[in-house]
């Protein structure tokens, strides 16, 4: 394995994000982290682990990091402002990284660049797993 060759990818995936919501690297990590939780949260693990199949492998070391299959499903998660709640309580230092801008619109932006990583046909997998209001949400990423 080149384990350079997948650090660098991953660093180049993160430094895009950061671009991407306007943060500095380690900020767009942290929410990223958050943004993927969430994700696995609310959609099948069967969904969850062909979407991030298609992001770099750093970053599906991320997206399964503490991973409890009994997370799923929360039901909880029902609307956007249920969605973008979730992704602040699990982001690490959510006063930094939300604090000066609009939440919705940050995680709107990590979905979008999401979206823009993987093919159209898991991105609409996702999409389709999700309660209407948050398919609408991603949708519209």
């Amino acid at each position: 394995m080149n384990f350079e060759k997948h650090a660098q990818n991953g660093n180049e995936f993160i430094n895009g994000l950061a671009k991407e919501i306007g943060a500095e690297k380690g900020d767009a990590a942290r929410i990223l982290k958050a943004v993927l939780k969430v994700i696995r949260r609310r959609v099948s693990p069967e969904e969850y682990l062909d979407f991030i199949a298609q992001l770099p492998y750093c970053i599906k070391a991320v997206a399964v990091d503490g991973w409890r299959l009994s997370e799923y499903p929360d039901k909880a998660i029902r609307s956007i402002d249920d969605f973008v709640k979730a992704v602040i309580e699990m982001d690490q230092v959510p006063q930094k990284d939300f604090g000066k801008g609009d939440a919705k619109e940050i995680v709107k932006k990590v979905l979008h660049y999401l979206k823009e990583s993987v093919s159209e046909g898991e991105a609409s997998d996702i999409e389709n797993n999700l309660p209407k209001a948050i398919k609408e949400f991603f949708e519209e990423a």
